[in-house]
């Protein structure tokens, strides 16, 4: 048995812990990253963000030409040709992961392939070989974990969870969806435009719980409108497989369903991936939840350990961990660093239409005492959106009356992903909505819609 002693040990190299290892190594010398993945790269670019938006992408495409009669095309043939589409994922993501092995295996960090357990407030074992390792400081960013339920039946089934879905190179002829949440609805919608017959379900009244009602609704009706069999409000009683066909039964509205398809997505959520840490061992707490109790400066109960990313929340937003692994190892190396500010957070859906927020919602601003004012428009009444069929959704911004400072605002509809980032610098900086009206929103364009409530917004709070 082997001791190592390093300055600084990340665990997990995923965004989170790449970004800590990165800012550590402005200060030490000796920094370590252990990963006990099959491939180095980490949830975002091999199972998550670039994948998934990679297909999604090209189901918007796939979808545009089978519309193409609304825009006066005729185009006689549209499908999908799943192993392209499969290789072209591959390809894209290659150049991602390429580059952050290529980060991670450099001389700056020594890379250790092994999972790492903790023995003591300072110490962790190396689960295959059983060698010591030793640090000044610890980061735990072990990201996330598919959360499977106790729906009966499910963990004795073998079903798709989200690594699956986004391996497929081959066209299923129908999926039932277990679940509302952001993931289960992208890749919900992916599946429907490719041409496999989807029926989702969902426990709660209605989809996407992180978003507004008025946006769920918007996504809602969307999906109905392409045909997914949308079923919500339910009670999940049992999941079975009988011979080549999974049957999920349920209670919705007071009455016992049941549905049938050749293959079974279970989408309800991921859970913190904590629980193989040890982490008692080295005094650092968890919530309920599962994910790692940590303060402003990331840091654990144990001062010497910090845990950042989907391990840790409140978000599980990549470029929130990226922030908060720079914050926690920045804290570490004596810099004066900032908590990351949560209240200028960015969010996006992947879903046609999309769904984008930022800042405070206008609910958390009415719990905190806030004056809210607040002016929305819709999709439908705009010249770029009626032109491109891009109708469904609305824009809407907020500003607290006794500033006259813009602190939240929510688009749903084309490219809210895009458009949102107007509404994210500008609560950034403080600015009203008089301030944006003297921008230059050129016409026409689907970022122009913007204008319109804040025009209304300039009216009430002069």
């Amino acid at each position: 048995m082997e001791t190592r002693h390093f300055d600084y040990v990340v665990i997990g190299g995923g965004s989170a812990g790449y970004a800590a290892a990165r800012t550590a190594r402005e200060k030490f010398e000796n920094v370590a990253i252990i990963e006990d993945g099959a491939k180095l790269g980490g949830l975002c670019i091999l199972r998550g963000c670039m994948p998934s938006k990679t297909l999604i992408y090209s189901a918007e495409v796939l979808h545009l030409a089978k519309e193409g009669a609304k825009f006066g095309l005729e185009i006689p043939e549209a499908k999908v040709d799943m192993k392209a589409l499969h290789e072209r994922k591959l390809t894209t993501i290659e150049d991602f992961a390429s580059y952050r092995r290529e980060q991670l295996e450099s001389e700056r960090f020594t890379l250790i392939r092994d999972r790492a357990v903790f023995v003591d407030e300072k110490t962790v074992i190396l689960a295959s070989c059983g060698d010591l390792v030793t640090a000044d400081f610890f980061m735990i960013a072990t990201g996330s974990v598919v959360n499977t339920p106790g729906v009966p039946g499910l963990r004795e089934v073998e079903h798709w969870t989200s690594d699956d879905v986004l391996d497929l190179d081959f066209l299923p002829k129908s999926v039932i969806v277990l679940g509302g949440g952001i993931v289960a609805c992208e890749l919900a919608q992916f599946l429907n435009r490719v041409g496999t017959k989807v029926t989702q379900i969902q426990r709660s009244e209605r989809i996407l719980k992180e978003a507004s009602e008025e946006a769920s609704a918007v996504v809602m009706q969307a999906f109905r409108d392409e045909g997914i069999d949308l079923r919500t409000g339910t009670d999940l009683k049992s999941v079975v497989k009988k011979g080549d066909e999974y049957v999920v039964c349920f209670s919705e509205g007071g009455e016992i369903q049941e549905v049938r398809a050749a293959h079974l997505f279970n989408a309800m959520g991921r859970k913190p991936n904590s629980q193989a840490l040890a982490l008692e061992q080295a005094g650092v707490m968890t919530k309920s939840s599962g994910h790692i109790d940590v303060n402003g400066m990331q840091q654990t109960a144990n001062p010497r350990i910090y845990a950042a990313g989907d391990v840790a929340g409140p978000h599980e937003i990549v470029h929130i961990a990226i922030m908060q692994g720079e914050v926690a190892a920045g804290h570490a190396i004596g810099k004066k660093v900032e908590p990351v500010n949560y209240d200028l957070k960015t969010g996006v859906v992947f879903t046609d239409p999309q769904i984008a927020a930022a800042g405070i919602s206008i609910e958390e601003a009415a719990e905190r005492g806030i004056d809210v004012v607040s002016a929305d428009y819709p999709f439908d009444d705009h010249g770029k959106s009626i032109l491109m069929e891009a109708k469904y959704g609305y824009v809407k911004t907020w500003a607290d009356r006794s500033t006259g400072k813009l602190i939240g605002a929510e688009c749903v509809g084309k490219d809210a992903g895009e458009l949102m980032h107007a509404m994210a610098v500008a609560i950034t900086l403080g600015a009203t909505p008089s301030d944006l009206l003297k921008v230059h929103w050129y016409h026409p364009t689907l970022s122009e819609i913007w204008s319109y409530p804040l025009e209304d917004l300039a009216d009430e709070l002069d």
